[in-house]
């Protein structure tokens, strides 16, 4: 006997084989007998002889229970039909992982799944806010470029089309969601160099249309609305010159507008106006303009509105000259899935140029989805939208104004940025400007965080809260692939997702096609490869001499010099 007493039976574990072939098959009946569980016999230390030690977990009531009524009596025998097994923790864990829920209900587009529990992950902002797990349907994405951004927001924006969702690019800079629209068999709308597209900044959309359906409350009540969204952009766009207007500017521009779009004579029809219209007006004011906004004169009017109709005209005659100034000659097909603002041509005349169409697309985009009747929920995405809140603190007002209405307007707002430093960008340090941009992330309650570098991980965790397990999955897990990203609504923990592309995705989503098909020249003009160029040549055009080869270049294309 072993002076550290008893020696315990070491019970070897059974491999997959025999597990499995003691399984039922689909009638109930089990494949093998199992094996009978017998009681464990011991070796009486004074006789030597074996003893059978008694089981302490005995029956109670028979198998089908006490024959007395109340007392779960079952009339067949369970374990006569399916027979129990017995297993210990290492082989149910090998077969039968025990998953956890994420919390996350199934409802909406299903985008990837979560790393942690390895079931689907679903997304629906509108469904997630009636639940209670968050405050509001805002989105705010975060990531380095490359890290899939762009794919996750267009596959988001794709599947929720299934729900009758649609979504509208709010100035698209880049042109990465053209390929996506162009491929639904819909012409996104491009501004810029060489296109025909104008778009009125000033617009009536479908308002002018249902003007004379509206009795003159409503009529009062929109044309109110409209006016004050007007006079905020011009405000806007005159701050993003220099100038900061003032409350008479205000009051002078209103009163212009409404005298120019037909208010002032008794809502009979309301009148078309540009903002070239608006600028003539305050340089050369009639008599009961000035006297209506209590000037004591023409000239006290003109010396007092000359800085911000100087500004208004540099968007006449400056580099956004023709694009917002002109009446809109294009319409919007609102019954379409997706509606795109494609800037891409417009980035050869400025940052500036940029940041001033994205407002005024903004403002315009805000306006025709508000009187939308159709009452569908829209998701509007503002890529890059730290631009248009580098024009003034109005601008990151009229931002912050969206967010906090999304959900009476039912939109899903999505803001795509690089880094939490770009909120910072919109302003001096300690100003009003960026107190608002940085309590933007509060009004958008789920965040989606791609890959960043160490320096971006603490910026993030420290204005969100993040912990230090969170931190670790955006700068290490979340930095080796594209999609993969730390989903954090509000105060939950954050969940590891990553998104899944089919090869048709893949390919519409692929923001490094211009790269590949662009014509790359050898670096080294002597050498023996001057003057030849590299080119992607098909997988069809490939000679079929080897095979091996052949098979090769069809998986990963292959190049060849001419």
């Amino acid at each position: 006997m072993s002076i550290f007493g008893k020696r315990r039976r070491r019970v070897v574990p059974r491999n997959t084989g025999e597990l499995l072939s003691q399984f039922t098959d689909l009638d109930g009946i089990p494949t093998s007998t199992p094996v009978p569980d017998h009681d464990v016999d011991d070796v009486d230390p004074e006789t030597g002889r074996r003893r059978r030690r008694q089981r302490v977990n005995q029956a109670t009531a028979p198998r089908q229970g006490p024959r007395e009524p109340g007392r779960g009596w079952a009339a067949v025998d369970a374990a006569r039909r399916a027979p129990v097994y017995k297993a210990t923790t290492a082989e149910v864990g090998g077969l039968f992982p025990l998953l956890a829920a994420n919390g996350v209900p199934a409802i909406g587009a299903r985008l990837g799944y979560d790393t942690q529990s390895g079931g689907a992950f679903y997304v629906h902002p509108t469904e997630w806010v009636l639940r209670g797990m968050v405050t509001n349907p805002n989105l705010v994405v975060f990531g380095e470029p490359g890290r899939g951004k762009s794919s996750t927001v267009v596959a988001l924006m794709l599947r929720m089309m299934l729900f009758g969702v649609r979504s509208l690019i709010s100035g698209d800079v880049k042109g990465e969601y053209t390929p996506l629209l162009r491929s639904l068999g819909i012409t996104p709308i491009a501004l810029g160099r060489g296109s025909p597209h104008r778009l009125n900044a000033l617009d009536l959309g479908p308002l002018r249309g249902r003007w004379h359906t509206w009795n003159a409350e409503r009529q009062n009540e929109e044309l109110t609305g409209i006016l004050a969204r007007w006079t905020r952009l011009l405000t806007a766009l005159a701050e993003a010159q220099g100038y900061e207007p003032t409350v008479t500017d205000e009051l002078v521009i209103s009163t212009v507008l409404r005298r120019l779009v037909g208010a002032a004579d008794g809502y009979s029809e309301l009148r078309p106006i540009t903002i070239p219209q608006v600028v003539g007006q305050l340089a050369d004011p009639q008599d009961d303009l000035w006297q209506a906004t209590r000037f004591a004169s023409h000239r006290q009017f003109v010396d007092h509105t000359r800085q911000i109709t100087d500004a208004l005209s540099n968007l006449v005659v400056g580099p956004l000259a023709g694009l917002f100034d002109e009446p809109t000659n294009f319409d919007l097909d609102w019954d379409a899935p997706v509606q795109s603002m494609d800037l891409s041509m417009l980035r050869s005349r400025g940052d500036q140029a940029i940041a001033v169409a994205l407002t005024c697309l903004g403002s315009w985009s805000s306006m025709i989805t508000d009187l939308q009747d159709d009452g569908d929920v829209r998701i509007v995405v503002r890529d890059e939208v730290w631009r248009q809140m580098r024009l003034g603190l109005r601008a990151v007002q009229a931002v912050d104004s969206d967010l906090r209405l999304s959900r009476a307007e039912r939109k899903i707002q999505l803001l795509v940025m690089h880094k939490p430093s770009d909120l910072l960008s919109v302003g001096a340090a300690g100003s009003q400007e960026v107190s608002i941009a940085k309590d933007l992330l509060a009004l958008c309650s789920s965040r989606i965080l791609l890959g960043q570098s160490t320096r971006v991980g603490d910026e993030l965790a420290e204005e969100l809260g993040l912990s230090d397990r969170e931190q670790a999955v955006i700068t290490g897990w979340a930095m080796e692939g594209p999609g993969r990203a730390l989903w954090k609504m509000e105060n939950s923990p954050g969940m590891k997702i990553q998104t899944v592309l089919s090869a048709t995705e893949k390919s519409i989503f692929d923001t490094n096609a211009g790269l590949r098909e662009k014509v790359l020249e050898f670096s080294n003009p002597d050498g023996p490869g001057a003057g030849r160029r590299l080119h992607a040549v098909p997988t069809s055009a490939l000679p079929p001499s080897d095979d091996a080869a052949q098979d090769s270049g069809r998986r990963n294309g292959v190049a060849t010099h001419r």
